[in-house]
């Protein structure tokens, strides 16, 4: 089948490499936008990185799109192409750490704190048991120590005995594992291979540690491009929690006084104390005294016990133990001084879960700059999505990814003040001096779905304005209107947990004979099944199912989304970029917030339509999409060009003919 979109991306990559100019294009959902990178990335003359958000997408491009596209052109290039993957060094065995593994000790961070750890012991030795011995067997078998390769697997806690950080590492020529390490191997097919194949998680560490760890290569393809940014600031953070700090003083212990690790064990109570009277939330205006003090007892005891660890050497009597020692001090006492030093570049917060966890955390205020310097230099870079295009323009996602804009930025859309103007003029200019260094170009390929004909964006523009996390009666009623129109076949986004549990509610006690999957009483996996097998059901969710859930047919023709996907004033990255921009004169909540709720929305509203053949409604019980003359109108033009209506009456009627069919 003749796909024009993938034609015409295929064609500009080709064009973008030969200029040695980056290109964003934005890919619609069927376009084939797999191969139409893949195809050109065969002709250039040096390998190829491609990076993806997703497991699933990298399960999809090594085990069905390059295995074909490799039989396809072995006999037009002669030659059959090789690819390889490439994941961290953690996806992979440690034959070092299962050497050293024993079910009768574990490893030091097994327990969590508070627990008594002779009754949980008795559990968890024997289930770990038999997970290490399986682990040893496998290691028998297995040629490349891939988790992602081992099944049945085994949960997490058994995986971290027997899997290495990168930072804890000792390196092949120290480790007497070297020769037969399997990270090792995959780095070594890599750098054999055409096209590697990574994630944007490894992505960024290799950016971040002056991309030392991907092999170097002409072309990299960064596809689900518009998750990006928040991969690179993920990998920009860093965390400390009083359980951190009391397990980095029992790994030092054997190797320095105990008054060293004393100093550090002092320095996890004392940040206890102020993680139990600190509030959850960004800080601002200084530290709290006693989380200052805290960290610089860390600082302080670090210092000292690196120097008493001193250097990891071949022949030490347990290198990997000391080098483990070593490197989680080292990080522990590096976030410490990054948080006391305040710097205006970062932003610093306590964090607080269900399960009473507390952590002090600091992240980067942006990664645009981190990019601009390290993701587009020396390499050409293609980035794709399908929601690249936010308002109809790139402007937004290029300057995410430290890409010179001269158009003026989303703070500006809701109006400007003369000074506001000429601070963005300056901006411009400044972008436009960069522009021959870092040159880019644009380009939306659309989608083969006609939109307009095959699905319906319905506003329900009667409806009040959202004002509390849950749902509102009158929304909660237009909700069992529109499903009962359908009889089921409904997927609901909702922006909390409790207005998802608040919609299951109200459909099961007003929709009878309707199947109610609610995310969390079962695995996501099932429920997605019990989804697509019964016609007569609906899937409620939050956020983690608006991008997710890949569900072409009749199966899903309606998709629910109860208020604008804004990030909340809680989100403290969100709220301090926010207030970055309310200081320098601009608009935070247009350039923050409207931003990451365009991207949001388009990827729900992109799981109504997955095929030339489903057919469907959107439906949005937020009234400001229709109302809201500032972002309304961005907001839709981020979507694709559904038929739009605010007329409940003619939705029902549209649901219930497709329920006829």
């Amino acid at each position: 089948m003749e796909r024009p979109g993938q034609q015409k991306m295929a064609e500009a990559i080709a064009t973008a490499v030969e200029r040695e100019e980056h290109l964003l294009v934005q890919a619609g959902t069927g376009t084939g936008k797999s191969l139409a990178y893949l195809v050109p990335s065969l002709l250039v003359d040096g390998p190829v990185v491609v990076s993806t958000a997703t497991l699933a997408l990298q399960s999809q491009l090594v085990d069905h799109d390059l295995p074909r596209l490799a039989d396809a052109v072995e006999p037009l290039l002669k030659r059959r192409p090789t690819f390889a993957v490439l994941k961290g060094r953690h996806h992979y065995l440690c034959l070092a750490r299962l050497e050293g593994t024993s079910a009768e000790e574990p490893d030091d961070g097994l327990f969590d704190v508070g627990e008594a750890k002779p009754t949980r012991w008795l559990g968890e030795a024997g289930r770990l048991g038999k997970h290490i011995e399986r682990l040893r067997d496998w290691a028998m078998e297995t040629d490349t120590g891939d988790r992602d390769e081992l099944d049945p697997g085994v949960d997490d806690s058994a995986w971290k005995l027997v899997s290495m950080p990168a930072r804890e590492c000792v390196g092949a020529a120290r480790c007497p594992y070297g020769a037969e390490c399997f990270a090792e191997a995959s780095r070594a097919r890599a750098r054999e291979a055409d096209i590697v194949v990574t994630n944007h998680s490894l992505l960024a560490v290799d950016m971040l540690s002056g991309r030392m760890i991907i092999p170097p290569h002409k072309l990299l393809v960064v596809d689900e491009a518009h998750e990006l940014a928040d991969r690179v600031s993920s990998a920009s953070q860093a965390e400390l929690t009083p359980e951190l700090l009391e397990r980095a003083a029992r790994r030092c212990r054997s190797y320095v006084d105990d008054d060293v690790a004393d100093r550090l064990m002092e320095a996890g109570d004392t940040l206890t104390v102020a993680l139990a009277d600190a509030p959850a939330g960004r800080i601002t205006g200084g530290l709290p005294p006693v989380l200052g003090e805290a960290l610089t007892l860390l600082d302080g005891g670090g210092r000292k016990a690196l120097d008493a660890i001193g250097e990891v050497k071949a022949d030490d009597a347990d290198p990997v133990r000391k080098q483990q020692a070593k490197t989680m001090v080292g990080d522990l006492t590096k976030i410490a001084q990054r948080i006391l030093s305040g710097s205006e570049h970062d932003v610093t917060w306590i964090e607080r879960d269900d399960r009473g966890r507390r952590a002090v955390v600091v992240a980067p205020l942006s990664v645009a700059g981190t990019l601009n310097t390290h993701l587009f230099h020396e390499r050409t870079v293609v980035a794709t999505s399908a929601t690249l295009a936010l308002g109809g323009q790139f402007d937004t996602v290029a300057r995410s990814l430290g890409l010179p804009v001269t158009t003026p930025s989303p703070a500006l859309a809701t109006g400007a003040s003369p000074a506001e103007a000429a601070r963005e003029a300056v901006v411009r200019a400044a972008a436009a001096r960069d522009e021959a260094d870092l040159a880019w170009s644009s380009l939306d390929v659309g989608s083969p779905f006609d939109y307009a004909k095959q699905g319906i964006l319905y506003v329900a523009a009667h409806l009040p304005r959202p004002q509390t996390s849950g749902l509102s009666d009158a929304a909660a009623t237009e909700m069992v209107e529109l499903v009962q129109a359908l009889g089921g076949r409904t997927l609901g986004l909702f922006s909390s947990r409790k207005a998802a549990e608040r919609a299951a509610e109200v459909l099961r006690a007003r929709a009878p004979g309707i199947t109610i999957l609610l995310q969390g009483e079962e695995s996501l996996p099932i429920l997605v099944r019990k989804f697509r097998d019964d016609r007569n059901s609906c899937l409620l969710g939050v956020m983690s199912l608006w991008q997710g859930v890949d569900v072409p047919g009749d199966a899903c023709q309606l998709v629910i989304i109860d208020r604008l996907p804004f990030p909340r004033p809680d989100e403290p990255l969100a709220a301090a970029r926010s207030a970055a921009v309310d200081a320098s004169g601009g608009s935070g909540f247009a350039a923050v917030s409207v931003p990451i709720a365009a991207v949001r929305l388009a990827q729900g509203v992109g799981r109504l339509i997955r095929a030339r053949t489903d057919k469907g409604v959107v439906a949005v019980l937020d009234s400001r999409l229709e109302t809201a003359r500032g972002y309304g109108p961005y907001l839709r033009a981020s979507l694709p060009p559904f038929w739009y209506t605010t007329k409940p009456d003619l939705v029902r009627g549209a649901l219930r003919r497709l329920s006829a069919t």
